[in-house]
């Protein structure tokens, strides 16, 4: 019975440290890998209560699509309008 406790736990271990590795892997963030422009966030309720952490994102820019992780408040490379002093 102790044989099969430690492998049970090797195996769940081996599991959770594939998990781990292949989250850190995941492009962070909205912006686009290949051109740096802010990509599409695709919507599916399924995927979004399934796995929260994780979103689905589109480039329009170059076709990209896949997975990336959500940050809070990511940075984005829009164009602020430039404020003149007015004298």
């Amino acid at each position: 019975m102790l044989v099969v406790i430690v492998l049970l736990v090797t195996v769940a271990m081996r599991v959770a440290i594939v998990t781990a590795v292949v989250y850190l892997l995941l492009p962070r963030g909205p912006l686009c890998l290949h051109c740096g422009i802010e990509m599409v966030p695709l919507r599916n309720r399924f995927f979004d209560r399934l796995l929260p952490v994780l979103q689905r994102r589109w480039c329009l820019e170059c076709g990209w699509d896949g997975v990336v992780r959500r940050v809070r408040g990511a940075a984005t490379r829009r164009r602020l309008p430039r404020l003149t002093p007015s004298t």
